[in-house]
Order: C-alpha cells, then structure tokens, then sequence
C-alpha cells in the first residue's frame, strides 16, 4: 500500500534525514587507508545512540536475506555493490567504497547512500561514481506532481546508458515512512510517462547503482553482499526525497 504523508509528517522525516546525512559526512571523513570497517560501523552506531536513533538494519531480516544483519551499515568494497555486511577488513589504497546508511528518529525514516575511493583513485572508479550521482539528480528533477514513476526511472536509465553500463532492475528505490521499505517499487529503468503517478506527499528514497562490466550479481557465503558476477567494481547513490507541490525536498541532503 502506498501511504502519502502530510506536510507535518515530511516535515517530521527531517531530523533522520539530517542524521544521515551527518553519518555518511563523518564516514567519508574517517575512512581512510588502514581503517577497518568494524570501526566505520561503530562509528556509525555511535552517533545513531547519540542522536536517540534506532538502526533500521540490526534486526533486519527480508526474505532475501540469510539471517538478521547484525550491524548498522552497508559497507561494499570494489566489486560488491549492494548490501556489503561490515567484516574484518582494512581499507586498502584505492578502495572504492559504498556505504549506505538508514535509521530512524521519531519513528520515521530515511536513507541515503554514497561511493567514494580511499586513497588513490581510478579514474574508471571516479566515472561511473560520478554516472550514479548524475542519475541520481537526473531522477531527482523528475521527482515532481504530475509526473509518473517511470520518469524517474527513464531519466536514471539515460545517464547510465549514456555512459554504456547496463542496468540491473533486481534491486533499486522504494518508498520510505515508518519503515525502511515499502511501496512503491522504484526502478532503476523504465519507459517515461508509465506507471504511477507521483503525488504530493509521496516520500521514496531514489537509488541507482550500476556495475562497469556487467548487469548481472550474485550473494557472498554471508548471505547478504552482493557482488557483480565478473569482478567488476560497482557504485551506488541515493536519497530519500518527498515529492511536494513544487520542487522535490531532499529529506537526506
């Protein structure tokens, strides 16, 4: 069921946005060479516990997933490109890390995502960091009343596609409240001018992801990080974004 909140609601969303926000800041700032991702996860459960946040992912247990997650990050590394379970690794030079990150305050939530590459970068890891922030602000703008889901969808297919990476529709968006997901489904690909229309009220996090070598994943022994079938490394953006009477509000920005 797709629930569409009020002014008040949206305006109560903001606080786990800043938090978000404030998380994914601070572990671009802490992960460097050397740095365990124990340690970014603890950092992260650290301030949700200061904040009075409770994690969306400790207790996390879809259908999907082997067991209960356990930790309050999605850390991904190289090749993995979703859902990374945080283990005892150190960051290495040239790691492109993803994190993605949802809590909640007040009982709403919200979520956002970020890649970047610790130590020296590739310039093939920068571009297609750089495809999944483009077409997250591609789908963004399209966010708005009177639009349709697969605007959105359209708009984040073009700039991947224009880059020539394939997309993977398995895994993308979905609506964003009182829990972590819920409807609607949003694509990473679509036809423009399909699907639901977008009404005011509307809040759902917006996340492309894409692969440089292949469209295609499959699940580490964890039961959770999910890796490209090739060894190709991946990337990942998103935010949580309410769809108003006017531009979109970035609930995570």
């Amino acid at each position: 069921m797709i629930e569409l909140k009020t002014p008040t609601e949206i305006e109560a969303m903001r606080p786990a946005g800043r938090l978000v926000r404030d998380v994914l800041a601070a572990l671009t700032e802490a992960a460097d060479v050397g740095v365990n991702l124990l340690e970014l996860d603890a950092l992260a459960h650290r301030m949700i516990d200061a904040a009075g946040g409770t994690s969306c992912y400790i207790d996390y247990h879809p259908s999907f997933g082997a067991s209960p997650f356990g930790k309050v990050l999605c850390t991904s590394v190289n090749d993995a490109v979703l859902h990374g379970l945080p283990h005892d690794y150190r960051l290495r030079d040239g790691d492109l890390l993803s994190v993605d990150f949802a809590v909640s305050v007040g009982g709403w939530v919200c979520d956002a995502a970020k890649s970047f590459v610790v130590g020296t970068p590739d310039p093939q890891d920068l571009r297609i960091i750089d495809t999944t922030e483009r077409a997250l602000a591609a789908g963004i703008a399209q966010a708005r009343g009177g639009n349709k889901m697969g605007d959105i969808s359209a708009a984040i297919a073009a700039v991947a596609r224009g880059e020539g990476y394939t997309i993977n529709t398995q895994f993308g968006g979905h609506g964003v409240g009182r829990e972590m997901h819920g409807d609607p489904h949003v694509s990473n690909d679509g036809r423009a001018g399909r699907g639901i229309p977008l009404r005011p009220g509307l809040v759902i996090a917006i996340e492309p992801w894409f692969m440089a070598g292949t469209d295609e994943i499959l699940t580490d022994p964890d039961g959770w990080t999910l890796r490209s079938v090739d060894g190709s490394r991946g990337a990942h953006s998103e935010h949580t974004v309410a769809i108003t009477d006017g531009d979109p509000l970035i609930l995570t920005a």
